[in-house]
């Protein structure tokens, strides 16, 4: 590579950049082209340049690691589903599911514990990445350690360092074999199987540790995976018993033994549809053709996700009860199943048609629960990959957007987001009380993501605001090109668009504060295309919001054009021009159109009181003039034009007119 001397361009060190980002070198090495470039005496601008591309490069390289670490996972999330549908042999499966948990983890070691109910006590079923003969031999009695509370809550439990966490009952026998170890940051989830615990799943680290809520939920999908197998490999036992001991009852244990097979043929369905790529109305679809039924997937809120919602009296309490149970409960002449991760509802699936369901078909209904979180975890956790990257293509936009609304647009269009096209921009701040506003806003841009999941929407926290971005697929929005030149549209267009930018926010405000927890303000601009369009209907937005602060509506949802001379008055920018074009913009159009007076006329008319013949004296006009004139006032803006509140906006929107020397 040539030298880089002080006359030199930028271009050999971007070149190496590219080489590391390529190669998949350290986060170290793309220090050294700078440093490298000033040793070599580069001019400062091409400093700067380098020091621009470094920073730009270490982005893509964190994004690329954060991929590839969520496509491992996936990975092996994906194998432990192939080997459940491959294998029938219990210690293959669970080997399987040990080892990994400790890949998904990234942990030291990995292990599983079983009760012993003959001997009283729990013992080491599974282990790996274990090096002590001890520790794998261990013997713990019943709720003795950080085991023994997860088993007896039901609940997973983690600490950073067992040695010095008192909320575990430490014996002499559990810390000789964890010291033998050297394991200091333990996480343990329970194997439930119908709201018994039958087991425990655990990752654990040779140094200090903290584990993530998905690291969390990822162990306990594995350990449901876990009960599935012992579960699987229990009723085969319990057939191979049978068919050896009760020979006169073959055809009793021929059915049961169909029934058995039948359960595992459907998980194996589940399972390949898993592995295939599906998305949840597949897999409904599927369990309502092995069951005979028709299944409905519901979220969090009792919306549908696939299939029909159906009645909502006492669905909320049987999810509940499901939940409490942890398995399927009878809803009327329905079956109902929570649909978890761990302890975090995701959902439920409603089961109709099946008033008399077989165990069998349950543990089958059961298992489609389980299945079911699996997709919902992946496709959150691809939605929030996605929103992440979007989400920053929209806090540029709103920086910057004049700097390069082109590249904004292609950009938006890479990520699956058409800027081009309108969109409505909402701002929702938190209606909490002083001191919390960081708390909850961190809350709220969560609550903002759940809201989207599955739209084509995007947000992003920007200022003291989560911004969020939907698309306006009405006629009512207008817009320019993708070249980010274009305005909301305006006359009964706008009105319309208006309209909808209320309904919008209003429901955006019940949604996120039923999401977030607490009550959330969100003011809504008018539909816009383009970026610098879309920004202008974000600074509308917030002024919305903050005009909505000052009327003492902390907790509501509206649209600026819905606050009318109010959110003139009360917003920051005082838009004085938007709210005289929302006001007066038919009548501006129709005159520079046609060469008419209507605005000078309804300003003669405000002006004499409403008179009629005072107004064509002021104008020296016939009076019938007026009237046609009037009539015409009424066809373009509605036929409230002379109601008092629209009256009222109509003349202080042409008192700003006359001011502004319109």
């Amino acid at each position: 590579m040539n030298d880089l001397r002080p006359d030199a361009s930028a271009a050999p060190a971007l070149r190496r950049l590219l080489d590391l980002l390529a190669s998949g070198a350290a986060t170290e090495d793309f220090a050294d082209v700078l440093a490298d470039a000033r040793r070599r005496g580069a001019p400062a601008a091409v400093l700067s340049e380098i020091d621009d591309a470094t920073w730009q490069a270490l982005r893509v390289h964190r994004t690329l690691r954060q991929h590839r670490r969520r496509e491992a996972e996936l990975t092996a999330l994906f194998d432990t589903a192939g080997d459940l549908a491959a294998s029938r042999d219990l210690d293959t499966v669970l080997q399987a599911i040990v080892r990994r948990a400790r890949l998904l983890l990234g942990t030291d070691t990995a292990y599983l514990t079983l009760p012993d109910e003959a001997a009283g006590d729990t013992y080491m079923r599974v282990t790996d990445g274990s090096v002590s003969v001890l520790f794998q031999t261990l013997r713990l009695s019943l709720g003795d350690g950080l085991g023994g509370l997860v088993a007896q809550t039901a609940r997973p439990y983690a600490t950073p360092d067992y040695r010095a966490d008192e909320r575990f009952h430490h014996t002499g026998t559990i810390d000789a074999g964890v010291l033998d170890e050297g394991l200091v940051a333990i996480i343990g989830v329970p194997l439930l199987l119908g709201g018994r615990v039958i087991g425990v799943l655990f990752a654990a680290d040779r140094s200090p540790r903290a584990f993530s809520p998905d690291e969390v939920a990822l162990l306990c999908s594995l350990a449901a995976h876990a009960a599935i197998a012992l579960d699987t490999a229990k009723s085969l036992a319990d057939t191979r018993a049978a068919l050896a001991e009760l020979n006169s009852a073959n055809e009793l244990i021929r059915a049961h033994s169909a029934a058995v097979q039948r359960a595992e043929q459907g998980h194996d369905r589940l399972t390949d549809l898993v592995l295939r790529g599906a998305e949840v109305p597949d897999v409904a679809a599927a369990v309502a053709a092995l069951l005979g039924g028709e299944i409905a997937v519901l979220d969090t809120e009792g919306e549908p996700l696939a299939g029909r919602a159906g009645p909502a009296e006492g669905l909320a309490e049987a999810v509940a009860a499901s939940r409490t149970e942890g398995r399927s409960v009878r809803h009327r002449e329905d079956w109902v199943c929570a649909v978890l991760a761990g302890q975090e509802p995701l959902g439920a699936l409603v089961l109709r048609g099946r008033p008399g369901l077989e165990d069998a078909d349950r543990r089958l209904f059961e298992r489609a629960s389980v299945v079911t979180a699996l997709l919902l975890l992946l496709r959150r956790s691809v939605a929030e990959t996605e929103n992440r990257v979007r989400g920053e293509l929209l806090a540029d936009l709103l920086t910057a957007p004049d700097r390069d609304p082109a590249g904004l647009t292609a950009r938006g269009r890479r990520l699956g987001v058409d800027l081009g096209r309108p969109h409505l921009v909402l701002v929702a701040e938190p209606a909490g009380a002083p001191g919390t506003a960081a708390t909850d806003r961190g809350r709220l841009a969560g609550a903002a993501g759940r809201y989207l999941f599955g739209s084509r929407g995007i947000s992003a926290e920007h200022g003291e605001a989560v911004v969020l971005l939907l698309p306006d697929d009405g006629p009512t929005a207008g817009g320019g090109a993708g070249s980010g030149s274009g305005s909301a549209g305006g006359g009964a267009g706008g009105a319309a668009g208006a309209a909808a930018a209320q309904q919008a926010a209003e429901l955006a405000a019940e949604r996120l504060a039923r999401l977030a927890g607490f009550p959330v303000t969100v003011g809504a601009g008018r539909p816009a295309a383009g970026p610098v369009a879309l920004a202008a209907s974000y600074a509308e937005g917030l002024r919305c919001v903050r005009a909505l602060r000052v009327l003492g509506r902390a907790g509501d949802g509206a649209s600026a054009r819905a606050l009318g001379f109010l959110g003139v008055l009360l917003g920051d920018g005082h838009d004085v021009d938007g709210f005289v074009g929302a006001a007066l913009g038919p009548l501006l159009d129709y005159d520079a159109r046609r060469g008419t007076e209507l605005v000078r006329t309804l300003r003669a008319y405000f002006d004499c009181g409403g008179s009629l013949t005072r107004a064509k004296d002021e104008l020296h006009v016939h009076v019938n003039t007026v009237v046609q004139r009037l009539d015409r006032v009424e066809v373009l803006l509605g036929r409230d034009w002379n109601h008092p509140e629209r009256s009222l906006e109509l003349q202080l929107a042409l008192r700003l007119q006359l001011l502004a020397g319109g």
